[in-house]
This record gives C-alpha cells, sequence and structure tokens, in this order.
C-alpha cells in the first residue's frame, strides 16, 4: 500500500516550505500546486488554472496543506468542503497583518483580505507558527497609537479551530564554527548581521541600522539577501552581500556576534533562529513572538527610534565581554524549536 497523497498550495517556494516538504515525504507522497503569484495581474487566469488542476487533484488526496493564506488558498478551501477533505492553512505572519504606513501586509488590501477571510473561514483548521498571530499589539512603530493585529484582531468572528504550531530547525546544520568565532575576535573586529530582502528594507530596520553603522565606525555591520540600495549614503564599515545560498549563509551567521532582527512586524523570524543556532547574540525589536524566542539570551529594541536601539547595543556589547552567552542563545533554540518538535505536531494534525 502506498503512502497517502497530501496536496500542498504554495504561492512561492521558501526555504521553510522546501523543509516542511521534505519533513513530511517520508510520511506523504505530496502534490505541489503553485503559480506566480506574485504576477498580480495574472491571478485570475491563475485562478482559473489552480480551478481545473485542483479538480483533478483533489479527490484522489487525504489532506490538503496550505502555505501562507492568499488568493490561491480559496479554491483548496471550496474543494475541501465539496470533496469532504480536510484543509489546514499555515500561517506565517503577513497573512494576518494590515500595516498601510508600512505598505505591508495581506489584509490590508481589501480584495486580498476577503480572500483569506473566506479560506480562514472554510478551513478545517489555521496553524500559525506563533502564538502573535492570532493577536498581537504593537508599540515599537509608535508607542502613543499602537497597531493591532492578528486573526482575532481583524476577524473576531472567526471559528475556525486554531492550532499553533512553531517553526522548527535543524540543529545539527546550524551549527557554531567556533575555530572561526575566535579568529576574529583576535582581529578585534565586531561583526553585525542581517537578512531581508530588498522590500523589507525598512520593515526590517534596515535604514536604523545604517544610521547606527554611522555612529560605530569600529563596528562591521553585513546585510544578507539584498545588494546595496541606491540613493543613500552608505558608510565604509557596512558590506551588502546579495542573496547566499544555505551554506554561504550558515558562514556568515558563524563569523558574526549579533543578529539584528529589528522587525517592526515579524511573524516568527525564522533567519533569527538559524543566527542563534550558530552561536549570534540575538538584538530584536519588541514585536510579534522575537521577545519571546530570545527569552534572556539577547536584548530587545522598545522603540524604533536610533537612541533605543544604540542604547541596547551598548549595553549587551558590555554584558557579553568575555562571557558565553552566545551557547546559550543555542542552546534555547535547540530546546524550544527543534525540527522534530513541529514535524510531529504537524503530523498528529494532519492524520487526525
Amino acid at each position: 500500500m502506498g503512502k497517502p497523497r497530501l496536496l500542498m498550495v504554495i504561492p512561492e517556494m521558501h526555504s521553510f516550505i522546501q523543509q516542511d516538504i521534505a519533513m513530511l515525504s517520508a510520511d506523504y507522497q505530496i502534490e505541489i500546486n503553485t503559480y506566480n503569484w506574485r504576477n498580480k495581474a495574472l491571478a485570475p487566469w491563475f485562478l482559473f488554472l489552480q480551478t481545473l488542476s485542483l479538480l483533478i487533484k483533489i479527490p484522489s488526496c487525504r489532506v490538503i496543506l496550505v502555505q501562507f493564506g492568499g488568493y490561491w488558498s480559496l479554491v483548496p478551501t471550496i474543494y475541501g468542503k465539496l470533496f469532504k477533505k480536510p484543509v489546514y492553512i499555515v500561517l506565517h505572519g503577513t497573512d494576518c497583518a494590515s500595516i498601510p504606513a508600512l505598505n505591508y501586509g495581506s489584509l490590508r488590501i481589501p480584495l486580498l483580505q476577503w480572500f483569506c477571510k473566506k479560506s480562514y473561514e472554510w478551513a478545517t483548521k489555521l496553524l500559525p507558527v506563533s502564538e502573535s498571530l492570532i493577536f498581537t499589539k504593537n508599540s515599537f512603530i509608535n508607542l502613543e497609537n499602537p497597531v493591532m493585529n492578528g486573526l482575532k484582531h481583524h476577524f473576531p468572528g472567526l471559528e475556525t479551530p486554531i492550532e499553533v504550531i512553531p517553526n522548527g530547525f535543524d540543529v545539527d546544520y546550524w551549527i557554531p564554527n567556533d575555530r572561526v568565532k575566535n579568529e576574529i575576535l583576535k582581529t578585534g573586529t565586531v561583526t553585525f548581521l542581517t537578512v531581508m530582502s530588498p522590500a523589507q528594507f525598512t520593515l526590517k530596520g534596515g535604514d536604523l541600522i545604517l544610521e547606527l553603522a554611522m555612529e560605530k565606525p569600529d563596528f562591521q555591520f553585513r546585510f544578507a539577501g539584498l545588494e546595496c540600495p541606491s540613493g543613500i549614503p552608505i558608510p565604509p564599515n557596512v558590506s551588502f552581500l546579495g542573496r547566499l545560498d544555505k551554506e554561504s549563509l550558515r558562514q556568515e551567521y558563524q563569523s558574526a556576534h549579533y543578529y539584528f532582527q529589528l522587525s517592526s512586524y515579524e511573524g516568527f523570524g525564522c533567519a533569527l533562529c538559524e543566527a542563534m543556532l550558530c552561536g549570534c547574540i540575538p538584538i530584536v525589536s519588541e514585536v510579534n513572538a522575537l521577545p519571546s524566542i530570545i527569552g534572556v539570551t539577547g536584548i530587545t529594541v522598545p522603540f524604533r527610534k536610533l537612541s533605543n536601539l544604540r542604547m541596547s547595543v551598548q549595553l549587551i556589547h558590555s554584558m557579553a565581554q568575555g562571557k558565553n552567552i552566545n551557547q546559550t542563545a543555542r542552546e534555547r533554540i535547540k530546546a524550544l524549536y527543534p525540527l522534530a518538535n513541529r514535524k510531529s505536531m504537524l503530523l498528529a494534525t494532519l492524520t487526525n
């Protein structure tokens, strides 16, 4: 008897989605449904193609797993109802948010919000990666006018069952390299790393990091995931590394002393956890799940101001001198978010 079939609907291939595919492949025969949903002009055409494709594929599937809520999540939930197939939607962050000031969040677009709302209502269960995607109050951007987000804020009447299944990480791959770190320490160089895409530069605090870099010429600041932005002054102690493959990214984590996650909104923080596993000391904004992820292994930045960032960096750098708190960061992620934990929780949900 062959493995049961799982239909996975995705908007695009992310590393954490690839990880879920690899993780579930031992128990399911996985069929992928995806289109170039970034091309909004072709969304109606993709919906038509998806409607035809899933009509053929869903009857033979045991379960449907959708990654992110969006235009692509509606048809699977409709067919799930028609064919009595369980449909689970993994929620990652943008699909639970609306922050117009930052041009962020699927729920700020009325039509896309409607697609998400109906998908969430008709799904069997929703699987956010953190509790903060159910509800969060964010004062990082504006202390006097906090921003509220999450499923319960945007859809207060939502009755679909919700289960938080955190992301998981390969603790045997994301490992420190003490030899490299010690060699860098001998030079007296202190390195800060952050990971973001070009579109996330403001959302993830890239502008704040550049301002800090101008004040701290003795520190090195490295941006992975994007090339040097045009039209803004870049100090000589800042490097833009572009997109990196998995191994190159691991080497950057292993070489850095501190990792910045200064997001104004963050569904989980996968790069943050990878960096912590590789021995980076975390410096994060006080948003969503970030403070609970790092615990006491790093430091938070309460407000989106250079003065707050400066103070937090000075404090954690003075605390870290001569102490092995980077190993504490690794042990925290190993304990809280092992890959095996996500796998067992997902399989338990999918098989019930």
